[in-house]
């Protein structure tokens, strides 16, 4: 596995290794001990996962910005395992350098990237292609006492999400209420 390291500390890309031949590939899709390691050699914690989530999205559905406060805040490793998303990850640790700024990645079955995104930044994703699968594995588990959520368009923040070829964007009521990042609690 290749470990890329993004403009935020700590927001990691990772490239599995695949082994592809005339029948097809295989790959790791996860692996404690290469990842731990990976972690530790960048001076990073290595978290431990409790849950795994998978979501199905049609082309245009927008998820997030989510996030969970303090003691439920939960770090991410997320990769589309069919189909294709934009996913975005907002720093929002108020003593960070880069709080307020964000990371974007295309994850799609093809390329088979995943994203780290640790405790501590708003996420979100918008699928750009019909019937994708979302799956991410957390390291806390899911609070709705402790859940918050940014609203994905926030002109302050000003992420480029890719929607030209989206005839409309999907959001969830939840999300739609969101709270402006300036409110951020």
């Amino acid at each position: 596995m290749k470990v890329e390291q993004t403009k935020i500390e700590g927001l990691l890309i990772i490239h599995p290794t695949v082994f592809g031949d005339d029948r097809g590939w295989f790959m790791e899709s996860f692996n404690q001990q290469r990842f731990a390691n990976a972690l530790q050699e960048l001076g990073l914690d290595v978290p431990e996962f409790v849950q795994d989530n998978h979501s199905l999205s049609q082309t245009g559905v927008l998820r997030g910005l989510h996030y969970q406060n303090a003691p439920y805040a939960q770090g991410k490793l997320v990769r589309v395992v069919q189909g294709k998303a934009w996913d975005v990850a907002v720093d929002i640790r108020k003593d960070s350098k880069t709080y307020g700024q964000w990371v974007g990645i295309e994850l799609s079955a093809q390329n088979k990237t995943m994203f780290w995104i640790p405790e501590g930044f708003a996420h979100g994703f918008i699928a750009l292609e019909d019937n994708t699968q979302f799956l991410y594995k957390a390291t806390n588990y899911y609070d709705k006492e402790s859940e918050g959520a940014i609203l994905w368009d926030d002109p302050s923040l000003a992420i480029e999400w890719p929607l030209e070829n989206i005839a409309e964007v999907l959001v969830s009521d939840k999300d739609k209420i969101a709270d402006a990042f300036h409110l951020l609690k």
